[in-house]
């Protein structure tokens, strides 16, 4: 099945929809959303990406993200998402949003108007092998430190949202 991106404009309104590789490789602003799940120890759940992904394969990042499909709210993807990526779902808070652009080696890049999703849960995933390499549960103050001795091992958005937007979070 195809998989379509909506496009939207910098106020977050949808002026259309595109195949999701098309709109990566035209860097066309589109609606997205990155879930935070924490535990009651107050560490955060990452994921390791798979490596087939098509961008970004085995960089740790937030617990899941994905695309909005038409007709579908932030909450809604962000569930179906969840259990599809991580094998659980949660009640999830819809918190901050924001743009970012970030180009990848493989001449693909987000252009994306990123929602953040946060969400509790104290039990241990059930990944979906395709999407999802490895997991682990991280404090922010362990993450951080992680981050800056290996940038390299982390996903261009989480990075952004862990540097920008993170105490709008937490």
């Amino acid at each position: 099945m195809e998989e379509k991106v909506i496009l939207v404009n910098e106020k977050d309104e949808q002026i259309g929809l595109m195949e999701k590789i098309e709109a990566h490789e035209k860097a066309l602003l589109h609606r997205a959303f990155s879930v935070f799940v924490y535990n009651d120890k107050n560490q955060m759940l990452l994921q390791k990406r798979a490596l087939g992904k098509y961008h970004s394969p085995g960089l740790w990042t937030n617990t899941c993200c994905s695309h909005q499909r038409e007709n579908e709210t932030n909450i809604q993807a962000g569930k179906r998402r969840l259990m599809e990526e991580m094998g659980f779902t949660t009640d999830l808070k819809d918190t901050i949003s924001f743009i970012y652009k970030a180009p990848f080696e493989n001449g693909l890049s987000e252009h994306e108007f990123d929602h953040i999703l946060v969400g509790y849960y104290n039990q241990d995933p059930k990944p979906n092998p395709d999407e999802v390499a490895d997991w682990k549960w991280l404090t922010a103050e362990e993450v951080k430190n992680d981050i800056e001795k290996n940038p390299d091992q982390y996903t261009a958005w989480f990075k952004i949202i862990f540097d920008k937007h993170y105490s709008q979070i937490a």
